[in-house]
């Protein structure tokens, strides 16, 4: 696709953990999870989105 191989994703691999460290490797995947779920959620076309549902059970819930 982008020509990229193994030994280039794991130079990128590397790079990421150099600056972000490991131990937040886990949070920021979760955060680009989040994001795209939340992109899909917004770009179908039901009226009310699974997330905004989520979202106001767990403000609820708290």
């Amino acid at each position: 696709m982008f020509g990229l191989g193994m030994p280039e994703l794991i130079i990128i691999l590397v790079i990421i953990v150099i600056i972000f460290g490991a131990g937040k490797l886990p949070e920021i995947g979760s955060g680009i999870g989040k994001g795209i779920r939340n992109f899909k959620d917004a770009t179908r076309s039901d009226d009310k989105p699974k997330a905004i549902d989520e979202e106001k059970k767990e403000s609820d819930s708290q």
